[in-house]
């Protein structure tokens, strides 16, 4: 018998040495604590007034950036291939999704694809609904899932879960290069915002409102979908887990929050599986379909909803 077959965990995760757990804590460590450090001094920078109406524009427009480099290019792109497009676009969108600092996009792919074989069972790296049922156990879980387990000693297999990737050695060049993107992300703000204010104070205040809280109000968001959205929300699909579609992390997602349709769905572009539901992603992605920029788009018909919701109906 294989190892694959004798014990599927084996197969998937890697214990890492001492020297890369001390990379992959400091790396998490770092992305947890100075962006919100750059937050409490937007807060302080908000609570004086020492701030201008560029710095929150830059804020705006970098989370949209941020999110969409995420949502668009991490996820529906690279881990589940919703769509096609030309090799200039999926630059911009793995630029802009290491710009997001949740970490390299072989990091992102492996653990996101195992999240999904394993979902809300033993093997899913952030599942908030394997620490117990009393309400003690399930706030624990709920904050593990949400932070705490990107310090874990685990890592997941590349060769597991993401084997096309590794072979593409332009995507491999975007991994390589994750921390250029991820100071790139947070100096373009300040750079832009001292070119139109002109002063030394518009320097750090582009940095610190686009660059550092944008990080950290963006990826709490972002965090919330493994945490929040596998433990609070509606259920329209039986995905034998706990994936639920959770509104208002959707809207600050891009879509994201929809979590049980995408579980029902997970090849699909769009989250939403009907129109007035928030996936702001699945809309742009809409939109760069007619405009030629993405093609393919994969999305499950009318015939396969209805056949899932009967199941649930069933149940």
């Amino acid at each position: 018998m294989s190892a694959t077959t004798a014990d599927p965990l084996a197969a998937a995760i890697v214990k890492l040495d001492p020297a890369s757990r001390r990379i992959k804590r400091f790396s998490a460590l770092t992305t947890m604590t100075l962006p919100l450090l750059g937050t409490v001094a937007a807060a302080w920078f908000l609570w004086t007034g020492n701030f201008t109406t560029t710095d929150l524009v830059l804020f705006c427009v970098m989370y949209f950036v941020h999110m969409g480099g995420i949502t668009i290019g991490f996820h529906r792109y690279l881990s589940h291939k919703a769509f096609r497009t030309s090799p200039f676009f999926e630059g911009v969108m793995m630029v802009t999704g290491s710009m997001g600092a949740q970490g390299p996009l072989m990091f992102w792919v492996t653990t996101h694809r195992r999240h999904h074989r394993f979902s809300d069972r033993e093997g899913d790296p952030h599942s908030p609904n394997l620490h117990g049922r009393s309400l003690r156990a399930r706030l624990r879980g709920l904050w593990y899932a949400h932070m705490p387990w990107m310090l874990s000693d685990e890592t997941s297999k590349w060769t597991v879960f993401a084997p096309d990737v590794l072979r593409d050695r332009r995507l491999m060049w975007y991994h390589r290069t994750y921390p250029t993107w991820v100071i790139a992300g947070v100096l373009l703000p300040a750079v832009l915002d001292l070119a139109v204010e002109r002063t030394p104070t518009a320097a750090l205040t582009g940095l610190v409102f686009g660059g550092l809280a944008r990080i950290f109000v963006a990826n709490q968001a972002a965090w919330c979908v493994g945490s929040v959205c596998h433990a609070i929300g509606s259920r329209p699909f039986d995905n034998t887990d706990r994936s639920a579609n959770n509104w208002p992390v959707a809207a600050f997602t891009f879509g994201e929050g929809l979590q049980n349709n995408h579980h029902a769905f997970p090849g699909s572009y769009r989250h939403g599986v009907t129109w007035w539901e928030p996936d702001l992603s699945g809309w742009l992605l809409f939109g760069l379909g007619k405009a030629g920029v993405v093609w393919d788009l994969r999305e499950p018909d009318a015939a396969a909803i209805a056949r899932k919701r009967a199941v649930k109906a069933a149940a």
